[in-house]
């Protein structure tokens, strides 16, 4: 079952990002599937937080998804290369976004190495660990690219979606990757893991 519009229009971004370890990511492109539990995440609040896209009530035509409302995907491209996979969150015109950065294959596993370019690699779990881990990995091995921004994941027959998983996870929290300039927010400890879990980027 797709997580419910309510989950998402909630307002505490950070409470959401932990909400979120543990639940089903899902593609479904051309019929084929694929899916892994989301084991990392980051929270990200705006219009105070200066790592934030829309610090400061920003609005580009690239944050503009950012200001819809919550259950949105808005994916950007980092330094050209990397398709990095967010959640939007709150109700229109807060802004609150989750950047999705880990998850544990569960489905359509084989289509994901071929994605990635790792076909012929040895499926050690070492090498099924990287498959996933880090956002760009991620999205790719998912198949998410900035064309997915603005799909409102609560409507049927989207590309890309989160299920529901009941399972309680443990959590561990630390600061955000890769956001030196944002000063004092960058101290943040808004980024989530499932303790556990070996699908965690380190």
């Amino acid at each position: 079952m797709r997580l419910p519009e309510t989950f998402f229009l909630r307002t505490d971004v950070v409470q959401i990002a932990q909400d979120l370890l543990g639940q089903t990511l899902v593609t479904n492109l051309d019929g084929i599937r694929t899916s892994a539990r989301i084991t990392e995440v980051e929270a990200y609040q705006a219009p105070e937080d200066k790592a934030s896209h829309a610090y400061n009530h920003r609005r580009t035509p690239r944050t503009e998804i950012m200001f819809w409302s919550g259950g949105h995907a808005y994916v950007y491209l980092c330094y050209g290369i990397h398709h990095l996979f967010n959640v939007v969150t709150g109700p229109a015109d807060t802004a609150h976004a989750i950047l999705i950065r880990a998850a544990e294959p569960l489905e359509g596993e084989a289509i994901m190495w071929e994605r990635r370019n790792l076909a012929g690699k040895p499926r050690t779990q070492r090498n099924r660990i990287t498959l996933t881990t880090g956002p760009g990995a991620l999205a790719r091995a998912m198949g998410i690219s900035t064309v997915f921004t603005g799909v409102n994941m609560l409507e049927t027959n989207t590309p890309v979606w989160i299920e529901s998983n009941p399972d309680t996870v443990s959590i561990s929290a630390g600061k955000r990757i890769g956001i030196d300039y944002a000063e004092e927010w960058a101290e943040k400890p808004w980024r989530f893991w499932i303790t556990d879990s070996p699908f965690v980027k380190k």
